[in-house]
């Protein structure tokens, strides 16, 4: 909600687990950005205890700023991962256009499982080729939630506020769904 917490720690957690994928190339293979769908915490770094999960599990906060979504953030985003169905709901209203390329994390780390790795397009270190992929793979997890909203049980909990395990459980869940992700980007 406020960008300090969750959407940070899966930013760069996502960032962490690419870097992983290609053999730690410098390249930027995916540009992965977070932005809150409430603005009280803008131009705030990185809540303490998420910071410190994201260190722990070898990513970076350093750099960090939070901000606030904006309709064209979801504009140029290929793929946006919220961490609620409430902020889902949030961001379709906003874009109803960017329905088909917004997930509940949990939701997208769910279905990635079933996506069938032959139909994909061939896969490489190149950001083009990365993100061809990207697109066939996120057409397909939409194809598979087949007009189903997302289960309860796909919402991350807030940690904000909660002490270090509930941040570790948090991060445990977000590397649910981002190591599998860059695993099916960069095999």
């Amino acid at each position: 909600m406020g960008n300090i917490c969750r959407s940070p720690m899966a930013e760069r957690l996502l960032d962490r687990a690419v870097r992983d994928r290609a053999g730690g190339t410098e390249e930027q293979l995916v540009r992965s950005v977070s932005a809150g769908t409430g603005g009280w915490h803008e131009g705030e770094e990185m809540n303490p205890p998420a910071a410190r999960q994201v260190r722990a599990r070898r990513g970076t906060d350093a750099g960090f700023l939070a901000r606030k979504l904006r309709g064209d953030f979801i504009d140029e985003a290929d793929l946006i991962l919220t961490a609620t169905a409430d902020q889902y709901d949030y961001v379709v209203a906003l874009r109803p256009d960017a329905a088909e390329r917004t997930f509940v994390l949990g939701e997208f780390g769910r279905l990635l499982g079933a996506v069938d790795r032959e139909a994909l397009p061939p896969a490489g270190p190149k950001p083009e080729v990365v993100r061809q992929r990207g697109a066939a793979i996120v057409a397909a997890v939409h194809r598979l939630r087949d007009g189903e909203a997302p289960l309860l049980t796909d919402d991350l909990d807030d940690p904000w506020g909660r002490g270090d395990q509930t941040f570790q459980r948090v991060g445990d869940e977000i590397e649910d769904t981002t190591v599998p992700l860059a695993a099916l980007l960069l095999p």
